[in-house]
């Protein structure tokens, strides 16, 4: 085993402790390990992704389901259009782009090249939300209302974004929740776990209908990133997630910062 190699699988146990801590983000740097650390192509590390983080956020939807922190119905909701927005975009839509984007003088961008520039300014996004990480975990239970149109736009464009990128998109699922269907924030975010294990996991079925998956390899690192998120789960009581989620959230911009330079070679 290389030292990129060994480096990748601690990685995976990075990405559960980080989803452990702070409840989010740990599916953010998925990719980049699966692209830069084991040298896998793009398209196959997205696909890699929704399993890895759909198979992590499952386990912690198992683990708040008895704290009463899901609401199912909400997710529901929200993760029919997410699902089938994600399902239909790894399907189709990713199979369907061709190979080579355009040409701009002599240089070209391709599809692989076109995805991780793609995904890193969705990083950039991320991060600033983790740094700004304004908002309140108030315990308040309110009425629950739902804004079904923009639920389901909010949901569909989610679905859309994960499938082309492979994350998981908490931190556009959480404010929609707070917003739209008037959650608080720790059942936001227990909730958001749930829709995004079924969207990644149904996304993930397009892929298996694509794509050749390596299943030793990816239950392994699957596997260590669940490790992860109970080390991560313990190590909670410790460490203040907050600022965590602030320090890791300029790590992530730096990350996606260095991927746009690398893959544009400037």
């Amino acid at each position: 085993m290389d030292i990129f190699t060994l480096l990748g699988y601690i990685g995976a146990i990075i990405i559960g402790v980080v989803l452990g801590l702070i409840g989010g983000g740990g599916s953010i740097i998925t990719v980049p390990i699966f692209v830069y650390l084991l040298g896998i192509n793009p398209v196959m590390a997205t696909a890699y992704s929704l399993f890895v983080v759909g198979s992590t956020a499952l386990v912690g939807t198992i683990r708040n389901l008895p704290k009463k922190q899901v609401d199912v119905k909400t997710g529901a909701v929200f993760a029919i259009p997410a699902l089938l927005a994600v399902y239909l975009t790894r399907k189709f839509l990713v199979p369907a782009i061709p190979n080579e984007l355009f040409t701009i003088s002599n240089f070209t961008v391709s599809k692989e090249l076109g995805i991780m520039v793609f995904f890193a300014l969705i990083m950039l996004l991320a991060a600033i939300s983790m740094i700004r990480n304004k908002r309140k975990d108030e315990g308040v239970e309110t009425e629950i209302s739902y804004n079904y149109p923009m639920i389901l736009l909010e949901g569909a464009l989610v679905g859309l974004l994960t499938g082309i990128v492979g994350a998981g998109g908490g931190f556009l699922i959480i404010p929609a929740l707070v917003l739209l269907a008037k959650l608080p924030m720790k059942k936001a975010v227990a909730t958001s776990l749930m829709i995004i294990a079924v969207k990644s996991l149904i996304g993930f079925i397009g892929d298996v209908e694509n794509l050749s998956i390596d299943w030793a390899f990816l239950l392994s690192f699957t596997t260590l990133s669940i490790v992860g998120i109970f080390l991560g789960i313990y190590m909670n009581k410790f460490i203040n997630g907050k600022k965590l989620k602030s320090a890791f959230g300029w790590f992530v911009l730096l990350m996606g910062i260095y991927i746009i330079l690398k893959e544009l070679s400037i």
